[in-house]
């Protein structure tokens, strides 16, 4: 892995000249039971696309989370891989404990919430994020990447929530903001009216100009700069 410098939790890659877009789209995942996999995925509110069939027995679904750039897909005959042998399917959300409380009220059953361990590597038949021990409760700081729950889908295809609040530097395009939903939009705006309340401290009296302050916060928290005080 080339690597030119590490800071903190992320590491900096040289910046290379660019070709051509190439966006994920879709992740196959392996199931024994289609119908079965088909009722699970819609039960999570995920948007069925298609279901193509045909007659030499083949079979095509494919379903996009809420928000999601990227699909999965499933079916008979789309893949050579053993049912449920997916590991380590990540799901992106900007708050952990709402994400789980909504599978939960959808019939999933969801882990505990969890984060990793710092300096305790996991053994291979340990739970682990990240290959690290995973421990109760979300990151005591709440900090970005650390907070976590898990599931699994009914052939046993494995799930993992985890809370993304801001990204690394590097790691988005610093020059766009994007909110895929309005819950998105809106957990992104509480982030940035707390933060506000300690700058209206810090400064003494109420801050008339504090759309420019939020804009500003949001903007630097979604591309991993440093943020407003």
């Amino acid at each position: 892995m080339s690597m030119t410098q590490v800071r903190g939790e992320t590491a900096i890659e040289p910046p290379s000249a660019r070709t051509v877009d190439m966006k994920l789209e879709v992740v196959v995942i392996p199931v024994a039971d289609v119908d079965r996999a088909k009722r699970f995925y819609g039960d999570l509110g995920w948007r069925l696309d298609a279901d193509f069939a045909t007659d030499d027995d083949w079979r095509a679904i494919q379903f996009t989370p809420p928000g999601s750039g990227c699909s999965v897909i499933f079916g008979r005959n789309v893949t050579a891989a053993a049912p449920g042998s997916a590991r380590g399917l990540y799901l992106v959300v900007s708050d952990i404990e709402v994400a789980r409380e909504e599978l939960l009220r959808r019939g999933v059953e969801v882990s505990e919430v969890f984060h990793g361990a710092d300096d305790v590597r996991a053994g291979a038949d340990e739970p682990y994020v990240f290959g690290r021990l995973r421990i109760s409760g979300p990151d005591p700081e709440r900090r970005t990447y650390r907070s976590c729950a898990s599931f699994s889908d009914p052939d046993g295809n494995g799930w993992l929530l985890q809370e993304i609040t801001a990204r690394f530097p590097g790691r988005v395009d610093a020059n766009g903001t994007t909110f895929t939903s309005s819950t998105e939009l809106a957990a992104a705006l509480r982030r940035a009216a707390t933060a506000h309340g300690e700058h209206e401290k810090l400064i003494g009296h109420h801050d008339e100009e504090w759309p420019d302050w939020y804009a500003e916060y949001m903007v630097r928290e979604q591309a991993g700069k440093e943020l407003p005080s």
